[in-house]
């Protein structure tokens, strides 16, 4: 095999800067890609803080919302509604302080919601829960989606709830119904069912105005058919035993 030491040695020298011990400047495009990544590891940094400061808040979030429901649970062991309404509707204030924090934040990254949504889509979709069946509980109708961006604070803040968020929590708040109407019964309020039946009738003919393309909303939509069906199973059963008030249940429930 042939050698040439001459040329080898050239290459060498090129390559180590010719041995003086000095570094070669890099190229133009090296730089360009040593700065591209400098950039991004700034920007993941950045976005990994802001996403901690997040999650914080949406931890606080939870707790509240989970304080909140804890409380609601006392109306299935027939505590008065309004002792029990009174200690949640105390918690609204905390929820709204936290959204607040959580707007400020986005301030700081304008257009940018949908990047940092998922960081508290699950915590926003229990508060819509718990405050729309603490709503029902009062008034026996929905809490409609302007009405809770307004108990949370978010319209004025530009801070908007997201539609499906929206629509999520209100499957989540129809799973309550079925529990509740079966001690109500138990209780001996045997009108309940009637009450419970036309709501959740009603509710579930106005989610099938929508054309639901988010899968997991699909799926809780679909849940909500069982909460109807196990409603109308108590309605027939008070009904059958004679239990049923005289009134117009039967029109309520044909009209439905």
């Amino acid at each position: 095999m042939v050698d040439f030491p001459a040329q080898r040695s050239s290459h060498v020298r090129s390559m180590s800067g010719g041995g003086s011990g000095m570094n070669v400047p890099a190229s133009p495009e090296v730089r360009a890609l040593e700065n591209q990544f400098e950039e991004l590891r700034q920007e993941l940094e950045d976005t990994g803080c802001s996403r901690e400061r997040i999650r914080n808040i949406s931890r606080e979030i939870e707790s509240t919302t989970r304080l909140m429901h804890f409380g609601l649970l006392l109306i299935h062991h027939s505590q008065p509604i309004p002792d029990v309404l009174e200690k949640a509707k105390g918690q609204i204030n905390v929820l709204r302080h936290l959204y607040s924090k959580l707007a400020e934040i986005m301030e700081e990254y304008p257009g940018q919601y949908y990047r940092y949504h998922g960081d508290w889509r699950s915590e926003t979709q229990t508060a819509v829960s718990v405050l729309a069946f603490m709503h029902w509980l009062e008034t026996g109708d929905l809490l409609h989606h302007t009405e809770v961006e307004e108990k949370l604070g978010l319209k004025l803040l530009e801070f908007g709830l997201d539609i499906e968020d929206y629509l999520i929590g209100i499957c989540f708040m129809s799973n309550e119904l079925p529990r509740y109407v079966v001690n109500q019964v138990t209780a001996g309020d045997y009108d309940c069912p009637r009450k419970v039946l036309k709501f959740l009738t009603d509710l579930h003919a106005s989610f099938r105005m929508l054309n639901l393309r988010n899968d997991f909303l699909r799926k809780k939509f679909d849940g909500m058919k069982y909460d109807l069906k196990r409603v109308e199973e108590v309605y027939y059963d008070v009904k059958i035993r004679g239990l049923a008030t005289n009134g117009n249940s039967e029109e309520d429930h044909r009209q439905s």
